[in-house]
């Protein structure tokens, strides 16, 4: 894996997120393989597509209007993106960390993993 990979993966994890914090659903989709899949750290796999994880975040978007995730840290080593976030429900409400483990193929990410 060369350091340019490692830009190129960094470059797509950080426009990814800055799509989910502007809730623009097609532009945050764009970043993922059509055949990615999303699960919980070692848990089964809750979607498997594009389409699912396109599903999935227009209902987020829709229940959680002022929804925000805060880049408190961000590893890349080789395929692997690993990034530590703050996400915060709507000012003054609910909030939570988590770690989103990206692993990335052709340029696109072809799975997630979430630890929470």
């Amino acid at each position: 894996m060369s350091l340019t990979s490692n830009i190129h993966n960094i470059d797509v994890a950080q426009k990814q997120l800055d799509a989910y914090n502007a809730q623009d659903l097609d532009k945050y989709v764009s970043y993922f393989a059509e055949d990615c899949v999303v699960s919980g750290l070692n848990g089964t796999p809750t979607e498997i597509s594009r389409a699912a994880i396109k599903a999935r975040y227009a209902k987020a978007f829709e229940t959680f209007p002022e929804n925000k995730a805060d880049l408190l840290n961000r590893i890349a080593v080789g395929n692997t993106v690993v990034d530590h976030e703050l996400v915060i429900r709507k000012p003054g409400g609910e909030q939570f960390e988590i770690i989103a483990i990206y692993t990335f193929k052709d340029g696109l990410i072809s799975r997630v993993d979430f630890a929470k």
